[in-house]
């Protein structure tokens, strides 16, 4: 079912099919869905975390023990901790962010959504992401679930990136532009 999805190719898809399969077979789609999505925020936010989950020193069992306290705290559920145990034991777990991505589109494909990355300089609040939403939705003809970094860097504006298609209207990339052309002009 889910593997035939093009979101689904390499490791990290193969292991999130297997996941979303599981999932849909004992009814746990949204719960599962809900525990990655906690784990993208915690790896995001821990550099710890980070370090745990990208080093190929730490032994697996170790990466298991660990990671397992960390999901417990975070309140995971038991089919996403033993998800990640696998994982680890399987010494994959430097993927497990792009795992847990691509589950989460996943899912949101099952529900006719589709998911737009979108980086921003400032967080977006939420009239702004509620108008692009609505703004997105309009163009695609589907509910859009949004994927929001932020990125300081971009000075102001955003990036959307939905499918293969990609606008960025950042305040970096304008000035960029504008100082290639001031140098093209002379």
């Amino acid at each position: 079912m889910a593997t035939e999805e093009p979101i689904v190719a390499g490791v990290a898809g193969r292991y999130a099919a297997a996941l979303f399969d599981l999932a849909v077979e004992q009814g746990k789609v949204s719960e599962v869905e809900q525990d990655l999505i906690k784990f993208q925020q915690l790896y995001d936010l821990s550099d710890d975390l980070q370090r745990l989950v990208r080093s190929p020193v730490i032994a697996a069992d170790d990466q298991v023990r660990a990671l397992s306290r960390v999901l417990d705290r975070a309140g995971v559920g038991s089919l996403t901790k033993n998800f990640f145990g696998l994982v680890a034991r399987n010494r994959r777990l430097f993927s497990a962010f792009d795992m847990a991505r691509a589950f989460v589109a996943l899912a949101a494909k099952a529900r006719g959504e589709v998911t737009a990355e979108v980086i921003s300089a400032h967080p977006l609040t939420d009239a702004q992401s509620q108008a692009l939403k609505a703004q997105l939705k309009e163009t695609v003809g589907k509910d859009v679930t949004l994927a929001a970094k932020v990125d300081p860097s971009l000075i102001g504006g955003l990036i959307v990136k939905l499918g293969s298609r990609m606008v960025d209207s950042s305040l970096r990339t304008k000035l960029s532009n504008l100082s290639l052309s001031l140098k093209g002009g002379h």
